[in-house]
């Protein structure tokens, strides 16, 4: 992949729930993305692509959970492993994908996936308040037990449907492989990275300062603003289900947004304007990098129109 130093660094993120809920569904969903990725390089673009993997954690820490209650000598699998497992077989997809595209257009580039630890606070308040929940519905006689074998473990009542595990959402500090991610962009690599936000770690100074994994889930809006500014990206590209960012979504006053301010994404936020779990996170990641540092730009906009958002014919974009 021929790049010069006029080449703008984008950062994509691909949603969790855009990739389907099985194995097959994620190839077939993508192989139709991996096209419209290769046009943003072919418009001059050097990409670092991210995902979320929330349906794929869950699916395999569910896979185990069971098995595990089906024969105790299957161990289950934390968090942590989970969301590894999650980045590679997700960035393998995503690899042979890009390749199928690239040997269609007869292009010689390469691609690398990098299973990415993101370092958090041990001392974040979210560690105190565990909200996110995760994994299999159990009774609350299972959860009990799971509790008593793991007094760290923290089970909730989820309205009525059974006792689910929380974990704590802490906030991104650093993408700890940062260094490997821009090494492989300065060979001319496309990189997969920092999928689900990064497998969240803390300083172990018990072990001299090596990491070790906690079992928490970091928003993965906010895991790739991070990836974008460690990275010295120029634009960061939130792909999801819909063209604009609305405001007064669903009634007969809605707005779509093309071109918003910090100042005006902030007072919208504050207005409660959007979507708590779905388009909230994606607005306040989007001010975040724009506020980062001068020229950034924060584009929201749907998977099958990222050229177009790309070129301005399409998306929300947030600005300074």
């Amino acid at each position: 992949m021929t790049t010069t130093s006029t080449d703008t660094r984008v950062v994509i993120a691909l949603g969790g729930n855009a990739l389907g809920d099985t194995p097959e569904e994620q190839i077939e969903r993508v192989r139709t993305a991996a096209p419209k990725l290769l046009d943003l390089i072919m418009q001059g673009n050097e990409i670092i692509i991210t995902h979320g993997n929330g349906p794929q954690v869950g699916m395999i820490q569910k896979a185990f959970t069971y098995a595990h209650q089906d024969d105790a000598a299957i161990p289950q699998l934390d968090l942590p492993e989970c969301g590894a497992m999650s980045q590679g077989y997700i960035g393998y997809h995503l690899q042979q994908a890009i390749g199928v595209a690239l040997h269609k257009n007869y292009k010689r580039w390469h691609v690398a996936s990098v299973v990415t630890q993101t370092e958090v606070d041990p001392d974040d308040p979210a560690f105190e308040n565990p909200t996110k929940p995760i994994g299999a519905f159990l009774t609350k006689e299972q959860a009990e037990a799971e509790m008593a074998a793991h007094p760290d473990q923290v089970f909730v009542e989820d309205s009525g449907r059974g006792w689910r595990r929380v974990v704590a959402s802490p906030e991104p500090k650093k993408i700890v492989e940062a260094p490997s991610i821009l090494n492989l962009l300065d060979n001319e690599f496309i990189v997969i990275c920092t999928g689900g936000g990064g497998v969240p770690v803390v300083r172990d100074y018990a072990d001299k300062g090596a990491y070790k994994g906690v079992a928490a889930v970091i928003d993965k809006d906010l895991g790739g603003e991070l990836l974008a500014e460690d990275c010295g990206a120029d634009v960061l590209v939130l792909l999801t289900a819909v063209d604009h960012v609305a405001i007064n979504f669903g009634t007969p006053e809605q707005v779509d947004l093309t071109d918003v301010t910090v100042e005006e994404a902030e007072r919208y936020l504050a207005e409660g304007q959007f979507g708590k779990g779905s388009m909230e996170p994606k607005v306040a990641a989007g001010i975040k990098f724009a506020k980062s540092r001068p020229g950034r730009v924060c584009i929201i906009g749907s998977l099958d129109r990222a050229g177009e958002a790309m070129a301005g014919k399409s998306g929300t974009r947030i600005h300074a």
